[in-house]
């Protein structure tokens, strides 16, 4: 059965890991129970903001969902996140919790890796002045090549032998090598075309494999850099550098602890402010626009006010948002997630009869998921007469599910 996806959170000591996963798992628009069984003290649940269906066919005041929420077609969707631990240099020598670390991250899906921008931490997460934090983002990467690598080498002379002696495609022979990293024969093939290999597995140098590992790690574990703490003074030098180093689209800029100091404000009922925001409203702002009681809000004292109106120049004016909730969702595009929507009329879009609250339910799948593996996932074992999409127009199992195409789907149960 397709299984769920898994975001993990990387980053070295006092890079902000924390507050960002606190940020991600705090949502206001938590309700009901998750779709997930269990979750141990590692995994969490974040909120990934999509656009719900629900907006598309005008029925956004009756979409009411069963878990997460959704405000005006906004939608925010559970989807687990696990805290990988013990990232320092030397982890796949076992230094610092590098044995559990590395042993965690081959669970995950795509990384969130949260680096302190400001250069005001060195590797190990101790306070300095004038770090270069693109040195996290390489050794990073390089303690996760040297750990796969060191796997792949000590065994690499039998497994020569073994592969040309039943004729194996290098496909097959890498995918029986990188299963235990959650690999799957597809993503072997994506690592082999990336780098355009055509030579004999038999034939490859200690170079060739080393680069079929980067490869591979690339395709495994797409990446996104959350390049924390932009507020520092130092952060444009440090983002500028890692700008030119890396792809434009796996960076996100942010700044979690804004973002966990602007949402305890909007608890304590200082400012309205959703998640994610660029805007937040304050009392004056609301009597400003109208409203003659503030919206009910508190009024803020002096200093209150002041640390405010900073974080809306430095962070919220600056950089469009926090970039928190930015990051899942970067995460999300990289792994080309969708979401599909399963409901029992595809008329009404409702869940069951006599209820009129459409879209109860969202499932996040990959790209390339078929309609069938949806129906698996979300029927489990019960057998599938047919299935219907949106109008009541029968849809083969074979179908790719897709952002508005097969992503309304009604599973109708027999034989």
């Amino acid at each position: 059965m397709p299984r769920d996806p898994l975001i993990g959170l990387v980053g070295k000591p006092s890079s902000g890991k924390s507050t960002t996963l606190n940020s991600l798992t705090d949502a206001t628009s938590k309700v009901g129970n998750f779709p997930f069984t269990t979750i141990d003290p590692q995994r969490a649940i974040g909120y990934l903001q999509i656009e719900c269906a629900c907006q598309r066919y005008g029925v956004s005041d009756k979409c009411k969902p069963n878990y997460g929420g959704c405000i005006e077609g906004r939608r925010s969707v559970p989807i687990e996140l696990l805290d990988v631990a013990g990232l320092v240099p030397g982890a796949h020598q076992g230094r610092g919790l590098g044995n559990k670390f590395l042993d965690d991250l081959r669970h995950a899906d795509a990384l969130i890796h949260v680096v302190d921008v400001s250069g005001t931490t060195d590797a190990e997460g101790k306070a300095t002045r004038g770090y270069d934090p693109s040195q996290d983002i390489e050794w990073l990467h390089s303690e996760i090549v040297r750990w796969v690598l060191g796997n792949l080498m000590q065994r690499w002379g039998s497994i020569k032998r073994r592969h040309m002696a039943i004729k194996a495609t290098a496909v097959d022979t890498l995918q029986g090598q990188f299963s235990g990293y959650g690999s799957t024969s597809t993503i072997v093939a994506r690592c082999l075309d990336r780098i355009g290999l055509k030579e004999p597995l038999e034939d490859w140098s200690d170079e060739t494999v080393e680069k079929v590992v980067k490869a591979f790690i690339d395709e495994k574990f797409p990446t996104v850099y959350a390049l924390n703490k932009i507020d520092h003074p130092d952060a444009d030098k440090n983002i500028s550098k890692i700008a030119k180093m890396q792809d434009p689209q796996s960076i996100v800029l942010c700044s979690a602890i804004s973002e966990v100091f602007l949402r305890r404000l909007a608890k304590q009922n200082y400012i309205k402010y959703v998640e994610g925001s660029e805007f937040l409203d304050t009392r004056e702002d609301l009597i400003e626009m109208g409203e003659p009681d503030g919206g009910g809000l508190k009024e803020m004292d002096e200093k209150l006010k002041t640390r405010v109106e900073n974080l809306k120049d430095m962070v919220l004016y600056r950089f469009g948002s926090t970039g928190v909730v930015q990051c899942l969702s970067r995460a999300a595009e990289l792994l080309g997630l969708v979401p599909v929507f399963p409901v029992r009329n595809v008329h009404t879009f409702a869940s069951g009869a006599g209820s009129d609250a459409a879209f109860r339910d969202c499932v996040l799948v990959k790209k390339g998921t078929t309609v069938g593996d949806v129906a698996q996932k979300v029927m489990g074992d019960i057998p599938i007469s047919y299935i219907e999409g949106v109008g009541g127009i029968r849809v083969s199992e074979d179908e790719i599910v897709q952002v508005g195409k097969h992503d309304v789907l009604s599973f109708k149960p027999g034989r």
